[in-house]
This record gives structure tokens, C-alpha cells and sequence, in this order.
């Protein structure tokens, strides 16, 4: 009996889950717009469920936290952390890039670790783009100082030169640098079945030790067959979401999961009374908060395992392709996108390079010529101000890039100067009421300023919030798109209308004689206006010829910098060269320049700075 209860203890197997509702699942899914009280109103059964950690901050919660929802994100962490007292939390973390899309200084990035991890922050998913240990080395160093768990990641795609090999190699290099556990990154759910046996098999066969998590999406389908086969080859925990939140782009449901782990004879800890009732809550929030975009999207991309597109960005590249009236060429895009990819080195695609990249095929078709437009963040991942990109860039496309621009070596984030006493120099004393306010401004120096500015004013001259904009204007839309598709009313036959005419005259007849009886001449029917006396033929006006023009290249919001605090790129009245950036036009998320055609003078700006302005307007006068 003693060896069957033995045996019995040995042969127990438990799985762990991680929630990613509150994260990365509604940035997939509705688009990051969940509001603080939303998930206020759910998080006490969330931190009862059984989860092994919560994911709920970093990725796009802090920008648009600030952007869309003019909300603090740093007070978002400390409420929800006043609720969690069973559940560790967890977030993500982007290496050197911290919580944006470039490279930050280290003083940054630790100052902004130690905030986190002071806040409430538990568990920090460190990867990096590129999967270039350097880009992690600064960032895992300040988790560990500050008593959080660090988690190293493996950002997974496939290419030639993504072998389990290399990515053994680059796990054990993340060791050394002191991780807790490892997480296999899987952002577009192209990670098959057997791949992730050999590859969590060779981890497992090389760092025996090492905790290893494995997070996808659900865009290929594959996701639950792949977690099960990652289970099984060494992976003690899975990241999932509550079922209203799971599917399409998003992780698979905690209810399916578990159901099959469970068969399968492990323990997942998990309570289904309080699933169902996490379910129930966000299924009563998804009218308000569920993107309409998504309604007509597939619950299957199998096409994914060709352009790698992950989680939430093919919405965005729907939408962005729209604002550029161009959404009929999505299939050109997703087929440029893997050239682009090659072009670059093969770099996995995850924030930022998956914006870099996408974006770059968009401009490579709208343009009609590769390459002839090249955003700011393309130039300086081919410079190699990201890292080391996976393989070398095609030799003849970086000198065309570049030009005699040479490629950096080291470090990126070696070339930054130290950060915070810079922004705290530059930020008005009035508008700040927190050291993580001015860490927020190094983040994002325009859009923490913009909502600094707007937390300052007085709660009834602020602006409406752009997020409830947002959804004012869809209705409205809706609302006009049915009026345009209702029934319209039969026009009226010549006597209707000549009786309708006498009828409002009457009306008004008789109310200026005093009559008594109330009658609404609104309401009656329309008489046709009479036709308008034509005026007398004049000669036509001489049109005044047409300026020369500096014209957008795409759609976009208009800056004369390509940076917050950067002096303008050219001012009025200056002569530039053919081929010299003017200006910048922020489409897409990133910086993309407009160059002078021809040598030229420029008279005068015609567009404010932070003005948006549709592909084709003119930007400047020129001479």
C-alpha cells in the first residue's frame, strides 16, 4: 500500500495558468480599451480563480492608458494590487525598449523597474524584439536588484536561421544573466505541435532546471494542440484568457484548457465556478467594449504561417490601411510583408518590429516602388539602433537605405545619454504630481504631455475622452449608414404637392388673423421649392495659378520635428535639396519623412504641428 501511494504522488502532474484577460487578450481583441473600473469590477473573482499569475500591465496598456483612456497607468497597477492578495502579478516587459518602441537609457529603464516593481509588480516577461541578448542584459539586472522574478523569453519564428540550436544558445545566455523561468513567445500562433516538442525538448535537455511558460494565439488554430504537446515535453505553465476574450487573435479559453489538461490527468488549480462568472462579467462588457472592426474578422488565419503577423496588428493593419483609403490592398500588403521580412534579416515580428515591418510593406505598396519611402524606424533598425537582426540585411538594400550612413556594433543603448534629469528639466513643475509621471514622459514625452495637460485643467473644461469619441463617432456612423439604407419615402404626385402648398398657406393665413386652432405646418408635407431665377451669364474669373505645393504622402497627423523637443527639421523661408526631409508625418505609429522633390524654397507651412491631414493635402508652400 506505502509503494502504491508513493507511485501515486510521483506520477501526479500539474499544469499552471496564467491569465492574460486583462492584457494581452484585450489588446487583441478590443483593442486595449478596457477601463481601470473594468477590470475593478471583476478582479476579486480573478484573484480567487486559481490562476498562477495575472497578466495585466505593460505591451499597449501604458500608451493607450494615457492616449485614449486618459487614465494614469501607475495609478491602474496600485488598484489593481490593493485587490490581488493571492495572485502574483505579471506584465510585460520590452528589454531596453521598456514600455514604448525605441530604445530608452538605462537610468530610464531601471528608474522605471524600480517604480514597477515598488507599485506592485510581480513577475516581469523580459524580451526583446530581435532576440539580441544585449537588449535584455540592462533589464533583467534591475528586476533582480529590486526583488522581482525576472522571466527570460524566446520571441519564436521560423526562418533559416532560427534553429532550436540557436534558440537553446540564446536561453542559456539569458540564464547567465540570472532569469527565474523562460517563456516561449509565440505572438503570431505559428508554433506547430512538433516544433514545440523539439524545442521545449532541447531547452529542457540543455537548462533541466528552468521553469519554462509558453504563451500563443489562436490566429493559425493551433494553439491548444501545440500547449498540449508543450506540456508534455517539460512547459509547467500556459497562458489562456476567459473565454468571452479567447479565439481569434487572442490566447485559448481557460475552460477548454483546463477540461483538457484536466482529462489528461493533470491538475490545473483552477476554480470553474468562479471561470463562469469571469465569463459572465466580460460577456456583459463586450458591447461596450469589443471592437467593431473585429466583427467580420476570421476566427482562423491560416495565413498567418506565411506573413507572421501577430496577435492584434492585422485589425491595426486594416484600419491603417483604411485611414489611407487603401483596405483593398490587404492582400498585396500581406504578400509584400514576408519580402520585407527576408529583405530585413528575418527579425521575429513583435513590438516594434512588427510595426517597423508591417508598416514598410504598406509604404512599399501604396508607393509603387520598394523601398522609395522609408520610415525613420526602418532606417535606423537597418543602421542597427534596435540590436543585431537575426541574419545580415541584404547588402545592396542597406546602401540604399543608408547610403554612407555606417551601421553601429555596439549596444544601442550605450550611444544614450542618461534620461531622467533631462525630463524632469523639461517638464512643467505645475503638471507634475509624481516621480512616475516624469518616468511616463520619457516613455511617451507627446502623449504623457497631452494628458498631463488635460488631467490639469478643471473636470468640466476638459476635452471628451478619445476613447468615448471614438465611440460617439462609430455609432453616429452606424446610425448614418442605416438612415442611408432605410426605405426612403415615395415623392409626392403633382396634386398631393400643389395641395400640400395651399394647405401651409392657409396656415400661416390664418395664424396672423388669430385663428385659434394649433395646427403644426412642420408636419405637413413639403411643397417643391420653386426653381431660382438664374443669374446673368458674366464673364468667367481668371483662376490664379496654381502654387507649387509640398503634398502628404500619406495620411497622417503633421510635425515639423522628428522627435518631441527636437528642433525643426526645416523653417520657413529655407532652401533644401532634392531628396531633404521637410517634415514627418506620423501614420501607423511610426515617423514617416516627406522629402523635397526637387530643389525648392519653402514660403510657408500651410499645417499646424499635431494637425491631421489626408494623403495628397498640401503641407507647404513652395517656390
Amino acid at each position: 500500500m506505502a509503494n502504491a501511494k508513493k507511485k501515486t504522488a510521483v506520477e501526479k502532474k500539474t499544469v499552471r495558468f496564467v491569465d492574460t484577460s486583462l492584457r494581452d487578450a484585450h489588446q487583441s481583441l478590443w483593442a486595449t480599451r478596457m477601463r481601470t473600473k473594468d477590470i475593478l469590477g471583476i478582479l476579486e473573482a480573478v484573484d480567487d480563480a486559481g490562476f498562477y499569475a495575472i497578466e495585466c500591465w505593460g505591451g499597449a496598456t501604458f500608451d493607450v492608458c494615457m492616449r485614449f483612456l486618459r487614465e494614469d497607468p501607475w495609478e491602474r497597477l496600485r488598484q489593481i494590487k490593493a485587490v490581488c492578495k493571492k495572485t502574483p502579478l505579471q506584465m510585460l516587459l520590452r528589454g531596453q525598449n521598456c514600455l514604448g518602441y525605441k530604445h530608452y537609457p538605462d537610468d530610464v529603464l531601471e528608474r522605471c523597474v524600480a517604480k514597477m516593481c515598488e507599485n506592485g509588480m510581480d513577475i516581469f516577461r523580459c524580451f526583446d524584439a530581435l532576440n539580441d541578448v544585449r537588449n535584455l542584459e540592462a533589464a533583467i539586472k534591475a528586476v533582480k536588484k529590486y526583488g522581482g522574478h525576472a522571466q527570460g523569453t524566446i520571441c519564436y519564428t521560423f526562418s533559416p536561421v532560427h534553429t532550436v540550436e540557436n534558440y537553446v544558445k540564446f536561453a542559456k545566455a539569458q540564464v547567465d544573466l540570472g532569469i527565474d523561468s523562460l517563456a516561449i513567445k509565440d505572438m503570431a500562433g505559428i508554433l506547430d505541435p512538433a516544433s514545440a516538442r523539439e524545442l521545449i525538448g532541447g531547452l529542457k535537455k540543455a537548462l533541466p532546471e528552468l521553469p519554462i511558460e509558453v504563451h500563443s494565439h489562436m490566429t493559425s488554430g493551433m494553439a491548444p494542440a501545440m500547449y498540449m504537446a508543450a506540456v508534455e515535453a517539460g512547459a509547467g505553465a500556459v497562458d489562456c484568457a476567459v473565454a468571452t476574450l479567447s479565439g481569434f487573435s487572442s490566447q485559448p479559453a481557460h475552460g477548454t484548457m483546463k477540461a483538457i489538461f484536466e482529462g489528461l490527468g493533470y491538475e490545473t488549480g483552477l476554480k470553474a465556478e468562479r471561470l463562469t462568472e469571469i465569463d459572465n462579467y466580460f460577456k456583459a462588457l463586450k458591447p461596450q467594449r469589443a471592437l467593431k472592426a473585429n466583427a467580420g474578422a476570421e476566427a482562423v488565419d491560416v495565413q498567418v504561417l506565411l506573413h507572421h503577423i501577430p496577435g492584434g496588428m492585422i485589425s491595426n493593419t486594416r484600419s491603417q490601411l483604411a485611414q489611407q483609403d487603401a483596405l483593398d490592398r490587404l492582400p498585396e500588403v500581406l504578400e509584400e510583408l514576408p519580402r520585407v521580412r527576408k529583405d530585413m534579416g528575418y527579425p521575429p515580428l513583435v513590438t516594434p518590429t512588427s510595426q517597423i515591418m508591417g508598416v514598410q510593406a504598406v509604404l512599399n505598396v501604396l508607393s509603387g516602388e520598394r523601398y522609395s519611402m522609408v520610415s525613420n524606424e526602418t532606417r535606423q533598425y537597418v543602421a542597427g539602433y534596435y540590436g543585431r537582426s537575426p541574419a545580415p540585411v541584404d547588402k545592396a538594400l542597406e546602401k540604399k537605405i543608408l547610403g554612407k550612413e555606417k551601421k553601429i556594433a555596439c549596444r544601442p543603448a550605450d550611444l544614450l545619454k542618461p534620461g531622467l534629469a533631462q525630463a524632469a528639466k523639461e517638464l512643467d513643475p505645475k503638471l507634475v504630481q509624481s516621480e512616475e509621471d516624469i518616468l511616463s514622459y520619457c516613455m511617451f514625452p507627446a502623449v504623457a504631455l497631452d494628458y498631463f495637460q488635460w488631467r490639469a485643467k478643471p473636470e468640466g473644461e476638459r476635452d471628451p475622452i478619445p476613447a468615448d469619441t471614438e465611440v460617439t463617432m462609430a455609432k453616429a456612423a452606424e446610425e448614418a449608414k442605416k438612415a442611408a439604407e432605410a426605405p426612403k419615402p415615395a415623392p409626392l404626385s403633382a396634386d398631393d404637392a400643389k395641395f400640400a402648398a395651399i394647405g401651409k398657406q392657409f396656415v400661416a393665413l390664418f395664424g396672423s388673423l388669430g385663428g385659434g386652432i394649433k395646427v403644426d405646418a412642420a408636419a405637413l408635407p413639403a411643397a417643391p421649392e420653386a426653381p431660382a431665377a438664374e443669374a446673368p451669364a458674366s464673364a468667367p474669373e481668371k483662376a490664379p495659378a496654381p502654387k507649387k505645393t509640398l503634398n502628404a504622402t500619406l495620411t497622417g497627423t503633421f510635425y515639423r520635428a522628428d522627435a518631441p523637443g527636437k528642433p525643426n527639421m526645416v523653417e520657413e523661408g529655407a532652401t533644401v535639396k532634392a531628396g531633404q526631409p521637410v517634415c514627418v508625418l506620423e501614420a501607423m505609429k511610426l515617423f514617416n519623412p516627406v522629402k523635397a522633390a526637387e530643389d525648392c524654397t519653402i514660403v510657408r507651412f500651410l499645417v499646424k504641428p499635431g494637425e491631421n491631414i489626408q494623403k495628397g493635402s498640401p503641407i507647404a508652400e513652395l517656390a
